[in-house]
């Protein structure tokens, strides 16, 4: 799928090094709960996939700059409740490509891929509350704001911090669109 000049494919093994170097960099990891990984964890991670699992690599001007994230769950309910209606979606960009707005356009790609492609009906996003970027990113593709926890997630750096979960529905999602 293209999003504004960006491609999102499925991930190839000569993705792992470059998508590992700033996976583990510091400086992007600060605000994931896993802020480290193992490099075979990670490449065994981003090479299976899964009847659930719908990530993806973003790619721009021939290089891996992101990592999307697209996972299909079950939404609450009672039994006899529909099956793999909600998604949840992630990202991770190279910085040297921040303020280039890849994380927004990785975000639009994953709504669409859930709403357009995969008929979903509702996609949450969480991000930690100081991490002021995710948080634009979020608020700019049409996400609301649905829950602030007050340290509710154990960082091992920082200690208990804040947290902020986003979700949008379907039909929200097409009645922002412009129409055509």
């Amino acid at each position: 799928m293209r999003v504004d000049g960006l491609l999102l494919r499925e991930a190839q093994e000569s993705d792992v090094a470059p998508l590992l170097a700033f996976r583990n960099d510091p400086d992007v990891n600060r605000f994931m709960l896993r802020t480290y990984v193992e490099p075979d964890n990670f490449r065994q991670e981003l090479l299976a996939g899964g009847d659930s699992d719908f990530s993806c690599v973003a790619e721009l001007d021939g290089s891996a700059v992101a990592l999307g994230f697209l996972e299909v769950v079950d939404g609450m309910g009672q039994p006899g409740k529909p099956l793999r209606t909600e998604g949840m979606i992630g990202y991770i960009v190279d910085p040297r490509c921040s303020g280039r707005g890849v994380a927004t356009r990785v975000a639009r790609g994953l709504l669409a891929a859930a709403f357009d492609h995969l008929g979903l009906r509702r996609v949450t996003a969480g991000a930690n509350a100081d991490n002021h970027a995710s948080v634009r990113v979020l608020e700019k593709v049409g996400m609301r704001r649905e829950q602030y926890g007050v340290e509710d997630s154990w960082h091992a750096g920082l200690g208990w911090v804040d947290g902020c979960q986003y979700a949008i529905l379907a039909r929200e999602w097409y009645a922002q669109r412009p129409p055509g």
